[in-house]
């Protein structure tokens, strides 16, 4: 047995170690560093400035860098210091990739970014240009160009949040839109994405940027960017400046203006998007007067950031800093520092992100590129970063996956397709209105290629870059299926996409639905100098019309020559390019609501009055701009 002396002298030797390791503990603590960038109560500038000061010129590089997701892998996040990561156009973790599969995917680059030495959060970008166009289920909503149609900014604002949150159900903080253009010739093959020809119209329709972002509260300073929370998500107004007035409406071309028609057509809507704490600007692919927007240090610095006082980051479109030369990366050395120089603070850099860093470190090193002209980019990028809280809460946020594609999200999407429908023609007399149609009838005739193809009247940015063809492609409700569903049950519904005129005439329909108008397109695949309805639309019109009773639907992204058929037509509807919520689409043609919807765009008797927009000298339009019939609910049957 230990004697008494014993056992307290280990007793002694005990709590003088414990007492020792409690004083190593208390200088360790004492002497860690307070890393104030890493304080959510620091203000947001000493943050920013403090995480500024710690940064080597690598890493200041990497977060200047965004990537395509196929190329984020681990080992590139850490050892370049990406800042950002995008899906392109298409770019998924798998054709059916549900909300859960995203979040994953990008939790998973996201701790790689944070296992660097500094723990700088990415920010994951998409383009969510009708919702969030790019994920299987997801609501799409109506393109900007029926949107336009609406002239409710309220409901604009409402499709915004609906996408924030699906965006966010994904685990995406930053989302590619609006696009702000002002489409000023239909021949544009992105003129869907524009709103209006209307610099007005575009300017109220500015008001996606609350929906996605939050409104920026009083006190808030105008300029700075600003995102509501974890509900919310960054915006991107584009493409700056003037990509939607290209000579002859040619993507990615040349807009031939002088600096007053640039100011008062095309850059006023991003005064708007500057007051309303847009975080990013996407700079244009094209031209203004010959010079390359990409490398234009004049509207990028002196007007956009030092005029017009925006604060957040200038990001390039995909790719966008090779397109400087012609051709394309003939000299990507040259296209590094034009494009840095000239203000962009992220490049968008699918692939090469080693030569970027590489060509962009030795511009800093010899003094060509000075070290101010990079810490203004990081510090820009880094103040959207805090400010939406990235730094905070960098993780998904899986309570959110239920927002994907949610009925809720549908009903705004419905609502959005029946608001943006135009009425052109009602009856082939003012006393004889065709609109609305009788849900009860003997025997009806649907046709056309557009009535049964969910893929079509989404349009192009649709799972797909290019848009798809088909039923299949994501969850919605074809128009046929929404007539089918809105009809008396003892109606007798056939459909044929293409009948001859004879078979029509010994149907004996009561009346016929033509749905026909162009196949899904984006971007420059889109351009077009006929603007004619692909076949076989005409005929379709032509062989149902003269035998029936008929109302004809245009999808299509812009107006198209019509006027050969228009007299043949009792009734003709634009309906653009509605979404996936078709049965919008049925509650106004069967009177459930009235048709509201009031033109955005001119629409042409010829091509060869191209371009031709309202207030124009000689404007002699087959339906002017603004113009839309109205009818009123019913309850007839």
């Amino acid at each position: 047995m230990p004697s008494l002396c014993t056992t307290g002298m280990k007793a002694l030797r005990n709590i003088t170690s414990f007492l020792v390791i409690l004083l190593c503990c208390s200088v360790l603590s004492s002497s860690a560093e307070y890393l104030k960038y890493k304080d959510p109560n620091a203000p947001l500038k000493a943050r920013i400035t403090d995480l500024l000061s710690r940064m080597t010129l690598a890493e200041k590089i990497g977060q200047m860098s965004q990537i395509e997701r196929l190329n984020a892998t681990a080992d590139v996040l850490q050892n370049y210091f990406i800042g950002s990561v995008l899906s392109g156009g298409g770019s998924m973790p798998s054709p059916n990739a549900g909300a859960k599969d995203w979040a994953e995917r990008i939790d998973t680059m996201q701790k790689a970014a944070l296992s660097t030495r500094l723990g700088i959060p990415i920010i994951y970008g998409i383009d969510a240009v009708h919702g969030h166009n790019n994920v299987l289920n997801a609501t799409i909503f109506p393109h900007n160009v029926g949107l336009g149609c609406t002239r409710d900014p309220d409901l604009v604002k409402r499709i915004g949040q609906a996408t924030a949150l699906e965006a966010r159900a994904t685990g995406i903080p930053y989302v590619f839109a609006p696009c702000v253009a002002v489409c000023r010739d239909p021949r544009w093959g992105r003129c869907y994405e524009s709103y209006s020809e209307d610099t007005e119209v575009v300017r109220h329709m500015t008001e996606l940027i609350p929906g996605l972002q939050g409104d920026v509260p009083p006190n808030v300073r105008k300029g700075v960017p600003y995102v509501a929370g974890g509900r919310y998500v960054a915006a991107c107004a584009k493409h700056y400046v003037g990509d939607g007035g290209t000579h002859n409406g040619i993507n990615e071309n040349n807009t031939i203006i002088d600096f007053q028609g640039l100011l008062s057509t095309h850059m006023a809507p991003y005064y708007n998007a500057i007051i309303k704490g847009v975080s990013t600007v996407m700079i244009s692919y094209s031209s203004w007067n010959g010079e390359k927007m990409h490398a234009n240090h004049f509207l990028v610095t002196d007007f956009l950031k030092n005029r017009l006082k925006f604060r957040g980051f200038v990001i390039s479109d995909w790719q966008g800093i090779d397109k400087i030369t012609s051709p394309m990366g003939a000299n990507y050395t040259y296209s590094v520092q034009a494009s840095v120089s000239a203000g962009l603070d992220m490049i968008m850099i699918p692939y090469n992100y080693s030569d970027f860093a590489n060509i962009l470190t030795n511009f800093v090193n010899t003094g060509v590129i000075p070290m101010s002209r990079i810490d203004d980019a990081v510090r820009r990028i880094l103040r959207v970063k805090f400010a939406m809280g990235l730094f905070e809460n960098p993780y998904s946020d899986p309570t959110l996956a239920d927002q994907l594609g949610s009925q809720e999200h549908r009903e705004l999407a419905r609502e959005a397709a029946r608001k943006s429908l135009v009425l052109l023609k009602n009856g082939k007399s003012p006393n004889e209105p065709m609109l609305p149609l009788p849900k009860k009838s003997s025997k009806i005739l649907v046709a056309g290629t557009h009535a049964d193809n969910l893929g079509y009247q989404c349009g192009g940015w649709t799972i797909a870059w290019q848009g798809l063809s088909g039923n299949n492609i994501t969850a919605g409700t074809p128009i046929l299926q929404a007539i089918k569903s809105t009809v008396d049950p003892a109606t007798e519904v056939v459909f044929s996409e293409n009948p001859s005129a004879a078979d029509v005439k010994a149907a004996n329909y009561d009346y016929a639905i033509v749905v026909v108008g162009e196949q899904p397109y984006a971007e420059t695949a889109g351009d077009n100098t006929n603007l004619t309805i692909p076949a076989p639309g005409p005929d379709t019109i032509q062989n149902v019309c003269i035998s029936v009773k008929c109302v004809v639907m245009l999808i299509s992204g812009r107006p198209l020559v019509v006027e050969p058929y228009v007299g043949v037509m009792d009734a003709f509807v634009a309906a653009w390019l509605p979404g996936s919520e078709g049965q919008g689409v049925a509650d106004v043609l069967y009177g459930d609501y009235g048709f509201t919807g009031k033109l955005s765009r001119t629409w042409f008797k010829s091509v060869d009055q191209l371009p031709m927009n309202v207030g124009d000298v000689h404007y002699d339009p087959l339906f002017p701009f603004g113009f839309g019939l109205t009818t009123e609910p019913t309850t007839r049957s």
